[in-house]
């Protein structure tokens, strides 16, 4: 059923056959899931998840046996710079056309998050942290679900939205109890949340955004960041799972960066950051005066969505949370006053790591229940 198929939650079942595995992106986030299965290798756990291909755009690794984690991160890492890349024709032939097959998207590339439909067609699983697939064109959303209704495969998302936080889980779980979503709002970026944590005005807020990106919370080009595109991305994501279709120009966005550094280059961007500050000590003055704190936050109500920065009052569900935790707020039938809050780290590629291989494994288990 499509239901079960979109919908990968349930517990882990031992008894579960091997996956065939495919691993696309060694970034952060992917050279930390082959961390982790080479941690699990000899374990129960491991002995579920077959990598035998791995890829970046710089290499490819096959090996129909099982790869090494540990020597694919090293030859991943170490390859010579090249302009490759991996066709859906490339994982189906590595992944053959039997047993269970699962594909985990480490990557952010939307080439890949277009080619997922036609994966699941195929009937190959999907495990992924990319929010191009689900926080984009509302076409695509409904084309991968379409697929997995089609072929019964299954699509875990829940590392596109709080580095696998239970966001996606709560939202389905209370439908599935017959629950409406009211209202949705939260902090829902790790390095917005860091840099608005420790923005007190002892330093300058451009200095602040140079340590983060110095410490990999932010992305190479921090405008990605400031500018609120990965955050209206998530509030998409929660949208639309929470039974609003929302188109992807339906949210409003209130972008950080200035006109004036939105057309260079990322070298030129980073060198004039300064003029970040005055309009954001200016901000940072105002949520004194009014008792309040400055964050990052996205919203849903009545169909609606919006992004930006807000002065929240001391008693505002969203005004906790400490370094780059995300908190979110649900409003529903049955958290009608008080919403549910759901907090936890929302940025790290150990954390997304994670939530990926959480997902390919209650896939597995799904797949072989359904065998």
């Amino acid at each position: 059923m499509f239901t079960q198929a979109i919908r990968v939650e349930g517990d882990f079942a031992a008894h579960a056959p091997p996956a065939k595995v495919a691993l696309l992106g060694s970034g952060t986030v992917g050279l930390a899931v082959l961390q982790r299965l080479s941690e699990w290798r000899g374990t129960p756990f491991g002995h579920r998840l077959n990598l035998v291909f791995a890829a970046n755009t710089r290499l490819a690794l096959f090996d129909a046996e099982g790869l090494d984690p540990d020597r694919c991160a090293t030859a991943l890492s170490e390859a010579p710079p090249a302009n490759r890349r991996t066709q859906p024709t490339e994982i189906l032939g590595a992944l053959g056309d039997d047993g269970i097959r699962i594909l985990i998207d480490a990557t952010a590339d939307g080439e890949v998050a277009a080619s997922h439909p036609a994966l699941l067609d195929a009937g190959i699983h999907v495990a992924t942290a990319c929010k191009l697939a689900r926080g984009t064109s509302l076409s695509l959303w409904r084309e991968i679900q379409a697929a997995c209704e089609r072929r019964g495969s299954g699509f875990g998302d829940r590392a596109t939205v709080g580095a696998g936080l239970p966001l996606l889980r709560s939202l389905r779980e209370l439908q599935d109890g017959g629950d409406r979503i009211h209202a949705i709002a939260g902090v829902m970026s790790g390095s917005l949340a860091w840099l608005f944590d420790r923005f007190d005005g002892s330093r300058p807020f451009s200095e602040l955004v140079r340590e983060a990106l110095a410490m990999g919370y932010t992305e190479p080009d921090p405008r990605e960041d400031l500018s609120g595109e990965d955050v209206r991305r998530k509030i998409l994501i929660l949208a639309r799972t929470a039974g609003f279709p929302l188109e992807s120009g339906c949210v409003e966005v209130a972008s950080l960066v200035p006109r004036q550094l939105r057309d260079l280059s990322s070298a030129d961007a980073l060198a004039r950051i300064e003029l970040l500050d005055l309009p954001l000590e200016a901000k940072l003055r105002e949520a004194r005066e009014r008792g309040g704190s400055l964050r990052f936050v996205a919203r849903l109500k009545g169909g609606c969505a919006k992004v930006g920065l807000e002065i929240l009052a001391a008693d505002d569900p969203l005004a906790g949370g400490r370094g780059t935790d995300n908190r979110v707020a649900i409003w529903s039938d049955r958290y009608e006053v008080q919403p549910l809050i759901i907090q936890g780290p929302g940025a790290g590629a150990r954390v997304t790591a994670a939530a990926l291989l959480d997902d390919a494994l209650k896939l597995n288990a799904w797949a072989g229940r359904s065998a």
